[in-house]
């Protein structure tokens, strides 16, 4: 029998998106085959604290995993070019075991963890891990760069405007003013820096925009105003690195007013379609504008491509993409490649053997 392959898996994280890291890990650990690898778990705490963490799943799954002394260690990360060493805290305190690392599996959303700073620290050390690198999540993870980009590239995004926290704090009611141009009410504002819907708001008069605005400016300092699409919400998941493979395309019937991180992970009223309810030729298009958006932001292994098919005019208009998309038990990502015959398993000894291939091209 070939050897394990010795995984780092790291979960939560000084992020907005914390919680949802938990959810994602839940139901990734499971997933890891025993026979294959030797998998050390590393929890990262809300105030960016690292841990080796060798207790249970459910504590990981309820947020009490960093509450119990005795399954938690000092983890730190050698960020030595090529060293691929976590170093472990013994039991002698201020000492430390090196564990040599083949390949790492960040379970981790938003800031952090998906931006290009984890990875860069995996980088760093050489490990190869999951999931785009460094300027590749980087640019995905903030919204404005990723259209300015695509807009280069005749991919149809919703009109938007672009402000600054330091605009919407200082002359508000001409930041105001510069969103109430993007369309008609309602609108959408967003941070360019979030995922999981978090800030998200929509406004239907110049009071509610206010409000949005600021929400929006208190997550991240750039802000996106958008115009509202009447239409389905259709996701597309993506996996490879050259010649990547687009899933067939998902749809999110919300249930609520707008897919916001309620709806997403604590409220029961959404409703997923496997296939979208849109018609083969548009189904088409949407497989290739996510291919070559993963492609144009130079993604590697995995990303989730999110759209809108507008009613009436059945126009397709990119919305976002996730580079780390969730993968809890209602995540759209393995849901899709489960319905093609990845299940989670299969999927993720996929994922880490394009980990290795990526790492190699470097």
């Amino acid at each position: 029998m070939a050897a394990k392959q010795s995984l780092l898996c790291l979960f939560g994280g000084k992020s907005t998106e914390y919680k949802v890291s938990l959810m994602s890990a839940s139901h990734v650990i499971p997933a890891l085959d025993p026979q294959k690898y030797d998998v050390h778990l590393v929890g990262i705490t809300e105030n960016g604290k690292w841990y080796a963490y060798s207790g249970s799943l459910d504590a990981i799954a309820d947020d009490t995993w960093h509450t119990h002394p005795q399954w938690l260690r000092r983890a730190v990360l050698s960020a030595s070019f090529g060293d691929k060493t976590l170093y472990v805290e013994s039991d002698t305190k201020n000492t430390f075991t090196p564990i040599s690392i083949d390949v790492a599996v960040p379970v981790l959303h938003g800031a952090n963890g998906e931006d290009g700073t984890v990875q860069g620290l995996l980088s760093l050390s050489g490990i190869p891990y999951v999931g785009p690198h460094c300027t590749a999540s980087a640019v995905a993870m903030d919204k404005m760069f990723t259209r300015l980009i695509l807009s280069h590239y005749n991919i149809p995004q919703v009109k938007t405007a672009y402000l600054f926290r330091s605009q919407i704090e200082n002359d508000p009611e001409t930041a105001l003013d510069t969103a109430e141009r993007v369309d008609a009410y309602p609108l959408f504002v967003k941070p360019a820096n979030a995922g999981s819907s978090i800030g998200v708001s929509k406004a239907s008069n110049r009071e509610e925009l206010r409000i949005a605005l600021r929400t929006a400016a208190s997550f991240d300092t750039k802000v996106l105003v958008e115009e509202c699409i009447f239409g389905k919400e259709i996701e597309c998941a993506v996996l490879g690195n050259e010649n990547p493979t687009p899933s067939v395309p998902g749809e999110i019937n919300p249930g609520s007013d707008f897919y916001d991180y309620d709806t997403k992970y604590i409220t029961d009223t959404s409703e997923g379609f496997i296939p979208a309810r849109i018609p083969k030729e548009t189904a088409e298009q949407v497989q290739m504008y996510a291919k070559k958006i993963f492609e144009v932001l130079g993604c590697k292994g995995l990303s989730r491509v999110d759209f809108f098919v507008e009613d009436g005019s059945g126009r397709i208009i990119f919305n976002e993409i996730n580079t780390l998309p969730g993968f809890t038990q209602i995540s759209m990502y393995p849901k899709l490649w489960n319905y093609m015959g990845k299940p989670a398993q299969l999927l993720l000894d996929e994922l880490i053997a394009y980990a290795y291939k990526a790492n190699a091209d470097v």
